[in-house]
């Protein structure tokens, strides 16, 4: 995704090089910037720590054929992937019934972070747009 250029450019966090320090370092020098010149910065942090359980499968598998061109077999395995998940609970050693995951993507995986970023990318094109100075940074913990 990196190197077509279909990774969003300002989406720090799951790349090489692109860590929690370098997107805290890009907003930081954006404020010092506006600051020198003498302009207003307006910074809006968005707190989706549940964002990765609220990933619909079926907009995120159109995304992945639409956006990033993945089809057949590839869109399939995806397909594949998130279906027929089942969580449950265990307390004190009691377990709960299985019940059936529709939404979201595991967190923890090496996918879930990439599949969450792609299912987010238009709401960073959408971004970009009105500001192109905007960074993100998402991260699963």
């Amino acid at each position: 995704m990196t190197s077509t250029g279909l990774f969003p450019i300002l989406q720090s966090a799951y790349r090489q090089f692109h860590s929690t320090e370098t997107a805290l370092l890009k907003v930081h020098n954006d404020i010092l910037m506006n600051m020198n010149s003498q302009q207003v910065t307006l910074l809006v942090l968005l707190d989706c720590s549940a964002a990765f359980d609220t990933i619909d499968h079926n907009i995120l598998i159109d995304r992945l054929n639409s956006n990033f061109g993945l089809k057949d077999n590839t869109l399939q395995w995806f397909r594949s992937y998130l279906s027929n998940r089942f969580q449950r609970v265990v307390i004190e050693g009691v377990f709960s019934e299985k019940f059936k995951l529709n939404y979201g993507v595991p967190q923890g995986s090496c996918l879930g972070p990439l599949l969450f970023t792609i299912y987010t990318s238009q709401l960073f094109d959408i971004i970009k747009r009105h500001h192109p100075q905007a960074h993100s940074y998402a991260e699963d913990t």
